[in-house]
């Protein structure tokens, strides 16, 4: 029980006696004559008029009506609203004050207008216009709250309208800039009727484009298959060739072989030949007007190929898909292929010889070597070619030629027993040794280089048998080197065995770099693993890595040839495994007029024999039974028109070599590509009518 049900109450009729005179109405500070709930009412009426002053909206009649109010409940609910009304009112001052600092630059209205409309009888004297004799938080409150939204919405339309125009001016002021900067990016006439032949103003573009979707490292054969491969399956791809040589991408062949049987003295600059059917031609793969310009190649409208001579790719970011130049200068690409071919090897009896004699050396590569051996064998007395193989032999009869002339001492050594003697079996091998000595090449067998030393004004080569051979200067050539420097930047795998990238039967080394020519290690499914120097091989390997760089994914199956000229009357040509440590069988017949290079080339229109033969192969090969006896190895001085020789490993045929045989090697292919035993090796040799006449 309360306090106040424990004090003492009046007796009825004191309180009557009171009510009539009115003096008991307060007594002791407390209304005696009320109950003590009316007594607690009137109380917090009373505060709530002290607090809220004489306008507040509680006055005499408010305050007569709050205090016969009847319950805690409903005057607790009175109070609440009250309150609300007092909060709701501050607020809309605080965004009144707002409003009239946003209108006041954009209104002419006088400052008095706009607060009168906006005062709010909580804060100030009561105003006729916002006074409401209604039930507090009704009509008087809705009325408010309408002013206060209105009065935001208002301001807020204001202050988006007043940025926009203080905006306005810096707008305009950007545009005409930009519109202005356009105009003078403009081309000039001239500029633009090159952009509407689809190559824009050069003045602003790179040297070289920063990326390219196909890059090609390399610029030999090889690398121009593969571009000719990708155009043609894709006519609008850009291809930029990258090239260590300063020279457009070339055929090697004729630098050894047609260029020195030229008649124009001027064929070291022209670098145009006559083959051996008489038909002329240049070199190089396409003139200059094929390729488009480096800095071109982006904006070219159907794609094109270009070529970046004299550029060395020196560092390949594989995860990037970057490569950097020997300049600086950083290219990324989205495929990639590596076509690097190989550098000529030296005699290490050479390199350790010093400059005076390195500077009397040739290596054997390119254009630049072709001329200067061909300016030095006009100025010199002898020159020796160090190597018996397939350049060796060419280069050997090529001078031999010019010696027969003018004078010029040519001299071949190598440690073989006879010229090719590491491919061709011993007996043909000897024969073709004659033949060179015959076109005036002092032919010396058996000879290893010990060491190499400057005797006055000429060289001294002595020999590990004590022989001396006194020469003006020396070619070598002993072989190819495959450049695989980038494997170490691009963590490609490099075949201990036989050098070169190994790759697989797609010919790649990654999912987005491929392998071509001498720098490719591939696997071949009848030959295994193997890496192939030659003309034909660079041909195609070159062009399917185009194919399958645009989604063909094809297998690397073909077999390539090769073929080697010692003049315009005695050539060959040989596919697969060609190795003079392997049995071989030889079938040979009586030459004909016919079988010679020049009436080959006569036949096929073209001195690079690989071009029509390509990937050719027969459909089918039928040998009839015999019983002819096996042929025997020739004897020694017989002369070896034409002939086809087997090479043998475990019985069955794995190389094939056409001796003054041409435009045969479709069958040839074929047959090692069976892989079949055969009994009868003659039978097999009638495929290539070797007895015609």
């Amino acid at each position: 029980m309360g306090v106040e049900s424990r004090r003492r109450w009046p007796d009825p009729a004191t309180v009557a006696v009171a009510r009539r005179s009115g003096r008991g109405r307060r007594r002791g500070g407390r209304n005696i004559a009320a109950p003590p709930q009316r007594r607690r009412g009137r109380a917090a009426a009373r505060k709530g008029r002290r607090r809220r002053g004489a306008g507040g909206q509680w006055g005499a009649g408010g305050g007569a009506r709050a205090v016969r109010a009847v319950g805690s409940g409903r005057r607790e609910r009175v109070r609440r609203e009250a309150t609300g009304d007092m909060f709701r009112c501050r607020m809309a001052a605080a965004a009144a004050g707002g409003l009239v600092c946003a209108l006041r630059p954009l209104s002419p209205a006088p400052r008095g207008r706009a607060a009168a409309v906006l005062q709010c009888h909580h804060l100030r004297c009561p105003s006729r216009s916002l006074t409401s004799s209604g039930v507090p938080g009704k009509a008087g409150s809705n009325l408010l709250l309408y002013l206060i939204v209105g009065g935001t919405v208002t301001g807020t339309g204001a202050y988006v309208y007043k940025t926009l125009r203080e905006n306005k001016e810096r707008f305009t002021s950007r545009v005409t800039t930009v519109t202005k900067r356009s105009q003078e990016n403009e081309s000039s006439p001239s500029d633009t009727d090159a952009a509407s032949q689809g190559t824009a103003a050069p003045g602003a573009r790179p040297e070289v484009p920063s990326h390219v979707p196909f890059l090609l490292i390399g610029g030999g054969t090889a690398a121009f298959a593969a571009a000719r491969s990708i155009r043609a399956r894709d006519p609008g791809a850009r291809v930029l060739i990258v090239s260590e040589d300063p020279a457009l991408p070339y055929m090697r062949p004729p630098l050894s072989k047609e260029l020195w049987f030229s008649d124009d003295p001027n064929v070291t600059e022209t670098l145009r030949f006559k083959q051996w059917n008489g038909k002329e031609r240049s070199i190089y793969f396409q003139p200059p007007s094929f390729y488009v310009p480096v800095r071109d190649l982006p904006f070219v409208e159907n794609g094109g190929v270009a070529v970046l001579c004299g550029k060395k790719v020196v560092h390949m970011d594989v995860r990037g898909n970057i490569v950097k130049l020997s300049d600086g200068t950083q290219i990324s690409y989205d495929k990639c292929l590596i076509a690097t071919g190989g550098t000529p090897r030296n005699l290490s009896a050479i390199e350790r010889a010093g400059k005076d004699v390195q500077q009397r050396l040739t290596l054997f590569r390119k254009i630049e070597d072709f001329k200067c051996l061909e300016k030095i064998s006009r100025e010199v007395k002898s020159v020796t070619i160090i190597g018996g193989g397939f350049l060796g032999s060419e280069l050997a009869c090529a001078l031999g030629r010019r010696a027969q002339t003018r004078g010029l001492e040519v001299i071949q050594l190598f440690p073989e027993s006879g010229n090719m003697g590491k491919v061709l079996p011993e007996y043909l091998s000897n024969w073709t040794t004659e033949k060179v000595r015959k076109e005036g090449v002092n032919v010396m067998p058996n000879a290893v280089v010990k060491s190499v030393s400057v005797c006055g004004n000429r060289l001294m080569i002595k020999l590990k048998d004590g022989r001396k051979v006194e020469t003006d200067h020396i070619v070598a050539a002993v072989g190819l080197e495959p450049n695989v420097e980038l494997a170490k930047s691009a963590g490609l795998e490099v075949d201990s065995d036989f050098g070169g990238f190994r790759v697989n039967a797609e010919l790649q080394a990654r999912s987005n770099i491929w392998v071509a020519g001498d720098a490719a290690c591939f696997y071949d499914i009848k030959l295994g693993r193997r890496r192939v120097e030659h003309h034909d091989h660079a041909v195609v390997s070159g062009r399917l890595a185009g194919e399958n760089m645009t989604g063909a994914a094809k297998p690397y199956w073909h077999q390539s040839m090769f073929w080697s000229d010692l003049g315009p009357n005695v050539g060959y040509e040989a596919i697969g495994l060609v190795d003079s440590s392997l049995p071989t069988v030889g079938v040979f017949a009586k030459a004909t007029a016919k079988d010679t290079p020049k009436s080959a080339t006569e036949q096929s229109g073209t001195g690079i024999r690989s071009e029509s033969e390509t990937e050719a192969e027969a459909s089918e090969v039928h040998i009839s039974p015999s019983f002819s006896p096996t042929p025997q190895v020739p004897k020694q001085g017989e002369d070896y028109g034409k002939g086809v020789i087997f090479y043998l490993r475990d019985k069955v045929v794995v190389g094939i070599v056409l001796w003054n045989i041409f435009n045969r090697m479709p069958i040839a292919r074929k047959i090692i590509k069976d892989g079949e035993e055969h009994d009868d090796l003659n039978e097999v040799a009638k495929l290539f009518n070797i007895h015609e006449d």
